[in-house]
């Protein structure tokens, strides 16, 4: 039965806190936009799922993470705000934070809708289609999925139509997906939505060009990373959060991390195939972010080398092909205050 969230039950006073804090940062938002101003995106999937360890979160998690948010003088906005200032070039405010959900499972509804909007935090769940179509076990409805969109606060982005591992299928097949869904979402909620996530946070050049081409305003993978003025806008970071990486003490260091703005980034496409494996990864750091001799990049247990060409350039190197599916390489450096800076790339090698 679809209901309204109890507000009394979850963090009483929140929403005076976060506006708060929204207006303690509305003076920066009219500066120029300095090198590295951008912003924090979160990303969940489910809650209070047990089952479910490496897509959970814990509820006590959770609440941790929202508690930190409300008092920690964060600026939490809706996503598509995010998106529309970073598009604009205009500043943000000092440590802005977007909060994204992937797949309208049931547990979005029951669980995080109730206490996100009790807290006035906004957030974005990306949905895909097919489940809420079939009404597979698990997962919303269309009826509270609509609910939740008419209380406010909340926007639904686009997952594609079925969850599929995208860069496996064709350029058509994967325009017929992203069109089919489009459709369910006008008929279902009155418009298609403007950003994207990639499932699983997979995609290739070929995909990018064809989200971009699809009209949408943006599009996130599952990259680790805050977002630079200089990240494409079709290849954003997140930072995913599960029970064994959703602890506060990591949560605020993410949280409270700083861009590293690079440019010149290759290979232009994150999808490995056998000849370009392992894939030459490098960057340029913009002017204007110094401790360079800090930077230390990683690929979980992988060896790698990092190599410095001049003043600014990096070239990453890892000593072995990558094995079929996901490999992540995060590079991190010291920033100002005691935060640091995150720079994540997400490789997909077909299997």
């Amino acid at each position: 039965m679809s209901r309204a969230p109890d507000r009394r039950r979850y963090l009483g006073g929140a929403i005076l806190a976060a506006a708060a804090a929204l207006v303690a940062g509305s003076a920066d938002s009219r500066a120029a936009p300095p090198a590295d101003n951008g912003a924090v995106v979160i990303l969940y999937h489910r809650f209070g799922e047990s089952r479910a360890p490496s897509s959970n979160i814990r509820l006590e998690q959770f609440e941790a993470h929202i508690a930190e948010l409300v008092s920690g003088g964060y600026n939490v906005m809706p996503v598509p705000d995010i998106v529309a200032a970073l598009g604009a070039d205009r500043a943000l405010p000092a440590r802005t934070v977007g909060i994204t959900i992937d797949e309208a499972v049931a547990s979005v509804y029951a669980e995080a809708w109730p206490r996100l909007s009790a807290a006035g935090l906004p957030f974005t769940v990306f949905a895909s289609t097919d489940p809420l179509d079939n009404r597979l076990a698990g997962y919303m409805t269309w009826d509270q999925l609509r609910e939740m969109l008419a209380a406010g606060g909340v926007t639904v982005g686009h997952r594609g139509a079925a969850r599929r591992h995208m860069p496996n299928r064709t350029g058509a097949a994967n325009q017929a997906e992203i069109a089919r869904a489009s459709t369910r979402f006008r008929q279902e909620l009155g418009a298609a939505p403007e950003i994207f996530a990639y499932p699983y946070g997979e995609y290739s050049l070929a995909l990018r060009d064809l989200v971009a081409a699809s009209g949408f305003a943006a599009a996130f993978g599952q990259q680790s990373g805050a977002v630079a003025r200089t990240t494409d806008r079709y290849a954003l970071p997140r930072f995913a959060l599960n029970e064994a990486y959703g602890e506060i003490d990591r949560f605020r260091l993410v949280v409270d991390s700083l861009p590293l703005p690079v440019t010149g980034v290759v290979p232009s496409d994150p999808l490995v195939r056998p000849h370009n494996n392992p894939p030459p990864y490098g960057f340029t750091v913009v002017q204007g972010i110094d401790r360079l001799a800090s930077l230390n990049c990683f690929a979980g247990a992988r060896e790698i080398t990092i190599e410095r060409l001049g003043e600014r350039r990096f070239e990453v190197r890892l000593a072995r092909p990558l094995e079929p599916g996901r490999t992540r390489i995060n590079c991190t450096m010291p920033g100002p205050e005691g935060r640091w800076r995150w720079l994540g790339m997400q490789f997909y090698m077909l299997p």
